[in-house]
């Protein structure tokens, strides 16, 4: 079983609001805000690190946009008093941020992710973290992902586009791991 030191960085990334308008498909986690919320508590508990990263849109029509009441925090994952923000405008929260010379002057080798959308930010993430020489832990049950167009006049379900990208990062990209488990290595 693998361990998550002390120096783990937490980062939920996209706990935002929106993705809860009527504009956005279907969603398959309902434990996701459960989980991540667990996992917020015990990084704090702990006194571990802890940087939030917000999906800022530049396009014209988006509820992630700034301005839009979408562009929130979903409740209970808004950053407490030390904790940093990042914000970002592109998948990945390594592209166009701080947040790996953040994470290189804090001395951490090790980040634990979790949010929305599984096969978007958060697999754009964890793929650019690991690329960039970090060990990545995926908190897979607290993630989310959205019914995804196939293209071809169908729909693939949220909870099958989740299972594809959690075994591709699982494979390759990241240690992947449930709530519990995590919860287990981090609290006394």
């Amino acid at each position: 079983m693998p361990t998550i030191p002390q120096s783990a960085v937490l980062i939920p990334i996209d706990m935002q609001q929106a993705f809860d308008e009527a504009v956005w498909p279907q969603r398959w986690n309902g434990k996701a805000d459960e989980n991540g919320l667990a996992l917020l508590g015990a990084w704090r508990a702990t006194g571990r690190a802890i940087i939030h990263v917000r999906h800022d849109s530049v396009e014209p029509n988006s509820t992630l946009r700034p301005e839009r009441p979408g562009n929130a925090f979903r409740p209970g994952f808004e950053p407490q008093a030390g904790e940093p923000l990042v914000t970002k405008s592109v998948n990945a929260a390594f592209i166009g941020t701080d947040l790996d010379l953040r994470l290189r002057r804090m001395g951490t080798d090790t980040i634990v992710l979790f949010g929305i959308s599984t096969d978007m930010c958060v697999s754009t993430s964890v793929r650019v973290g690991a690329n960039l020489g970090y060990r990545i832990i995926l908190i897979e049950d607290a993630c989310d992902c959205f019914d995804l167009p196939d293209g071809e006049g169908g729909t693939i379900a949220a909870r099958d586009v989740h299972r594809a990208h959690i075994a591709t990062l699982r494979q390759e990209f990241a240690t992947v791991l449930k709530t519990g488990d995590a919860l287990s290595m981090v609290l006394p």
